[in-house]
């Protein structure tokens, strides 16, 4: 990152990194004096911590032995510490209270450029440290950096303050680019005639993708804060169906090791005897907050989850197998996983059209049998007669068959509307056969044939992929492919004919990979890669992808970045170039 300030001639670039090991973030601050006089600098660091969450009882002092901001509650610590050269130790320092007593917290304190040193603040507590370069001349350069470190006790945070201290905070930025650049460059890809910034942003999206997947393995959906303002609730949680779509993205891109961790996250979740995922867990596996009822809208019990989320994690830990012959690890996941998952998926379902019950839509929104859902619990069921077959439980593997084949067969008749020539979204409880078809378009009805439950090329598909083309796409300068018409979440289009809803990034990258599949020549290919330029010109300067964009400005919405954007950009480059191998073409 790079901040300049014009009026004072200040030109300062930061570095960040997170330690490969340690609970440790340390940022160095190269502070460049472009005016024409010199001048002091002083950097300062303001902290609002809310330990466990919540702003009660929280302790926060300056520590004259470690000369660093302490802040600590029950069993969760925290150091701040600075330095710049050979100095090591917080110059200047205020704790004080905030969001009480009308306290706005102690940022104020900083800005007149000197801190109060309250030594120490208890309850809504906030606190604000500052390090002190001194003097720069005139197209002088200064270094100075500051990390934060935590941990379970005094202890723990003092080792590491003391660490950082004897190895210098370079050493931790120095390893941990280094890392991350043998992790991302591992697995070589050839970009092939894709140009060099399809280079840079399927190694900076696997990065990003890497960076939002906890350590045993929860693939968290996004980090940015800004959402809280939205519903009072973050996306800091892990999606089954995110985390499998990301798995997918990782095992054709080479990396097992981290979908193997994202399996092990999946079996610490998965409850054999129920057989189905639950809504979205918190990163350390608890079931989290979730806006679905246990009952349907006549009040009668109901299942509060997304079936799609069941049935795509069966069918990744095929391709996750499929790529990596890990037969130890499956053979370990196959009963209480594979079987219990297929088993439910074949008995939640309506005895009179073989389609999977009522549940709710991917986008958490709509109650009925979608046609996406279908198609995951479809996939599912294939990923796990696979499975059975390699493990010779044929009589397992024609079960699910057999119900697998009625889904597909009873979702190509009850999802087509002959009228429209397109298949639709949903099947709502009603009409004289129980349901009615809602013949909305959807960007995510392109996954029957991602999938593979209806060939990407049969006419009714290449009809309903064109029509969610021509209808979904923003005819705006922007472009871009919206989620369904009339979307209202994060809308600043509703009702423009122009634009259907905000584009989304992943929706887009599906448009590019069903193309892909369907490429029968060079003209295709334009196509496809058109669309993957079309996502490279719209990710932030850094790299990263947000969920949404403006129609009208580009400007990115919602979080960012998403990891499932992410995950669906290298997915639509690996597509594309799996496309050039099976056409034998190159349009270089």
């Amino acid at each position: 990152m790079e901040f300049v300030h014009k009026g004072w001639g200040l030109r300062i670039t930061v570095n960040d990194a997170v330690d490969l090991d340690r609970p440790l973030l340390v940022r160095k601050f190269t502070v460049n004096n472009t005016g024409a006089t010199a001048g002091e600098v002083r950097l300062f660091f303001h902290y609002d911590f809310h330990i466990y969450g919540v702003a009660v009882g929280d302790t926060i002092y300056y520590d004259p032995h470690l000369q660093a901001m302490v802040a600590y509650k029950g069993r969760r610590y925290f150091v701040g510490n600075v330095s710049q050269g050979s100095q090591v130790g917080v110059s200047s320092y205020a704790m004080g209270l905030t969001d009480v007593h009308g306290r706005e917290g102690t940022w104020r304190d900083a800005e007149d450029g000197r801190l109060s040193h309250n030594a120490v603040a208890q309850g809504s507590v906030d606190a604000t440290i500052q390090l002190n370069l001194g003097d720069i001349a005139s197209n002088e350069k200064k270094v100075g950096y500051h990390w934060l470190g935590a941990g379970q006790s005094r202890t723990d945070i003092v080792d590491l303050d003391v660490l950082v201290r004897e190895r210098g905070p370079e050493n931790f930025i120095v390893r941990t680019r280094d890392w991350w650049t043998a992790w991302r460059d591992c697995e070589v890809i050839d970009t092939g005639d894709l140009d060099g910034e399809t280079d840079r942003l399927y190694g900076r999206s696997l990065l990003t993708i890497r960076s939002h997947i906890d350590g045993d393995g929860a693939v968290i959906a996004a980090t940015d804060w800004d959402i809280i303002n939205y519903s009072r609730d973050t996306y800091n949680y892990c999606w089954i169906r995110d985390g499998a779509l990301v798995s997918i993205a990782l095992t054709h891109a080479g990396h097992y090791d981290v979908s193997r961790l994202f399996f092990e996250f999946c079996e610490k979740v998965f409850r054999p005897f129920d057989g189905y995922f639950l809504h979205k867990f918190t990163p350390t596996g608890e079931v989290a907050s979730t806006w679905h009822p246990w009952v349907d809208k006549d009040g009668k019990p109901s299942l509060a989850i997304q079936e799609d989320e069941t049935g795509i994690a069966l069918h990744a830990l095929w391709e996750f197998y499929n790529h990596t012959r890990s037969i130890e690890f499956i053979r370990k996941r196959y009963r209480p996983f594979v079987r219990s998952a297929a088993d439910w998926i074949t008995e939640y379902v309506d005895p009179k059209t073989g389609l999977p019950l009522p549940s709710y839509d991917l986008w958490e929104e709509r109650w009925g049998v979608h046609a996406y859902t279908v198609a995951a619990a479809w996939s599912g069921l294939q990923a796990a007669i696979k499975f059975a077959e390699l493990f010779n439980q044929t009589h397992f593997a024609d079960g699910w068959r057999k119900a697998a084949d009625r889904m597909r067969d009873s979702a190509l008749e009850l999802f087509w509307d002959d009228k429209r020539k397109w298949f639709g979204r949903s099947l709502l409880s009603g009409g004289k056969d129980g349901y009615t078809l809602d013949s909305g378009l959807d960007s995510s009805i392109l996954m029957m044939g991602l999938l593979g439950m209806v060939d990407p090329n049969d006419e009714r598909m290449a009809a309903t992929a064109q029509a969610i083309e021509d209808r979904l796409w923003c005819k705006t300068s922007v472009g871009g492919l919206a989620r369904y018409e009339n979307d209202t979440y994060q809308s600043v289009a509703y009702g423009d004919s122009k634009a259907p809803g905000n584009p989304w990034m992943l929706t887009t990258m599906w448009l590019a990979q069903f193309r892909a599949r369907q490429a029968k020549g060079e003209t295709d290919l334009v196509k496809v890669r058109d669309l993957i330029r079309w996502a490279e010109g719209h990710a932030l300067s850094s790299g990263l992808f947000a969920e949404q964009l403006n129609p009208y400005t580009g400007e990115q919405l919602s979080v960012s970045p998403l990891t499932w954007s992410h995950a669906e950009y290298v997915r639509a480059v690996q597509e594309y170039l799996a496309a050039e191998r099976r056409l034998g073409i190159s349009l270089r």
